[in-house]
């Protein structure tokens, strides 16, 4: 996968397969340390520790009729060539957090990508799902739930062709206020 957007798409569709019913993302930016940090967590069922260790080998999946399961071990490698490592944590139960840092300013490091086309496909098209995305950079952030978004709309679907495109936007418009 070429950018971080794109690996949030395949582990939120993990999460969405283990039946979370809340996801949180967070990008935090951390210039200071020179760090990049992706943290995904969900209320999914979750994982036993033979299950994490075996999800990070890419010939492991749950999912049928495919019997890879790339993406977890494409991240890791992603976070290794960058400096950085992946982290995974679940409990049965309970859920799952993928954590994965980059070194900020290596070479080897993917872009961020279209965050803002990622999130508005991802609430968009899972409107029974609650998503929270907070991306900061240094001292700047933001935060974007969908559960506030629901109850601002009235009833209005969040898949709503304008709504759609005015989530697309609002998100661009906020990553620039993160510019420094």
């Amino acid at each position: 996968m070429r950018d971080i957007s794109l690996h949030v798409l395949d582990l939120v569709q993990n999460s969405l397969a283990a039946e979370a019913t809340d996801i949180q993302i967070t990008l935090d930016e951390d210039l200071e340390q020179n760090l990049l940090c992706l943290t995904i967590r969900d209320n999914g069922r979750g994982m036993s520790a033979e299950q994490c260790q075996a999800a990070l080998d890419p010939f492991y999946t749950t999912r049928t009729p495919r019997n890879v399961g790339l993406g977890l071990s494409l991240l890791q490698a992603a976070t290794e060539r960058a400096g950085g490592q992946l982290q995974l944590y679940s409990q049965l139960g309970k859920g799952t957090t993928v954590v994965a840092s980059f070194v900020y300013d290596n070479v080897d490091r993917p872009p961020i990508g279209d965050m803002s086309l990622t999130l508005t496909s991802i609430i968009a098209l899972n409107e029974q799902c609650q998503f929270t995305y907070q991306h900061r950079r240094g001292e700047r952030g933001f935060t974007l739930s969908s559960q506030e978004l629901r109850q601002e709309l009235a009833g209005i679907p969040l898949d709503h062709p304008q709504v759609a495109a005015w989530l697309r936007d609002y998100v661009r418009e906020q990553e620039k206020t993160l510019e420094v």
